[in-house]
Order: structure tokens, then C-alpha cells, then sequence
């Protein structure tokens, strides 16, 4: 769910009426009786408008899902190169499970893996920053652009070399 957009006009009779405030008000409530008059095949009484922005915000979610644990990975992989002295058990494990569930949200929704170079870009800045407050290194310790290829970050065996 991204934001309720105050321009969809509810239509119809006052039964939507009703269902189109409580979009506005109770979302949890709102795809409970929208999902009970869908198995209904009560269509008039439902939004389409309402429908088709939360199903779209729904596949943005998985999007989503993946760049925030690309930051942790990331983040994660910066750490192991720029201070192997501090390197544990711990960065190893979040690095293992962060590819395993960013694989497992490619595999459960193939559609993003097509947006995953913009991800791992757009996701490098926020990961430079959180291992720079992890780290006590300045962000200009690391570089400018991602430097590992998509392949390597993905790569359950690769560790990058200090």
C-alpha cells in the first residue's frame, strides 16, 4: 500500500459510497469486505479504481522488498571489503540471508528481476551510508558507483577481497 488517493471518487450507489470511505479510513476493514463482494461476484458494489491502484501498489511491494535487503546486502558487502579486520559470523550471516531472500523474492515474482539494476542502484547510496554509520568510515571511503556486478552480488560464494 503506497497512499490512498484522495482523487478516487467513489461511484455508484451509497453501499459503495460506504466502502470507498472506509478505504480512506480502515484499509485492513476495506480489503476485507472488498475480497467478501469479489466472492460474491458483487462487482457493482466495488471501486475498480480503488482495486487496481492497491493490486499495482502490491507488485510495487515486492519491488520494494528486494531494494530494502539490497541496502542490507550492500551495505553488508562494503563492510567485509573496507574493514576485513571486524569482519564475524554475523555479516556473513546477514550476507548469506539477504541473497537468499532477494533470490527468493526474484524467483516468487520473476517481473522484478528486470528492475534489479536499477535497484542495486538506486539502493547504493542508502547502503554506503548505513556502513559508513556502522563503520565510523567516511562515506568517501567507499566508492561512487556499486562496485560489485549484479552477478557477484547475487553470488552465494563471492566475498569481496579488501
Amino acid at each position: 500500500m503506497i497512499s490512498r488517493s484522495p482523487n478516487v471518487k467513489p461511484r455508484g450507489n451509497n453501499r459503495m459510497s460506504a466502502l470507498s470511505e472506509l478505504y480512506k479510513t480502515d484499509f485492513r476493514a476495506w480489503t476485507l469486505k472488498a475480497a467478501e463482494l469479489l466472492r460474491q461476484h458483487q462487482f457493482d458494489q466495488l471501486n475498480i479504481e480503488e482495486l487496481a491502484e492497491e493490486l499495482e501498489d502490491l507488485g510495487d511491494k515486492e519491488r520494494k522488498e528486494v531494494e530494502n535487503r539490497l541496502v542490507v546486502l550492500l551495505a553488508h558487502l562494503l563492510k567485509w571489503q573496507f574493514q576485513p579486520t571486524h569482519r564475524s559470523s554475523s555479516w556473513r550471516g546477514s550476507i548469506n540471508e539477504q541473497r537468499k531472500q532477494i533470490l527468493r523474492q526474484l524467483k516468487f515474482s520473476p517481473s522484478v528481476k528486470p528492475h534489479l539494476p536499477a535497484a542495486i542502484a538506486d539502493a547504493y547510496s542508502d547502503a554506503v551510508e548505513l556502513a559508513a554509520d556502522d563503520t565510523g568510515l567516511s562515506e568517501q571511503t567507499f566508492p561512487a558507483q556499486v562496485p560489485y556486478s549484479q552477478e557477484q552480488i547475487l553470488d552465494k560464494t563471492y566475498y569481496p577481497a579488501p
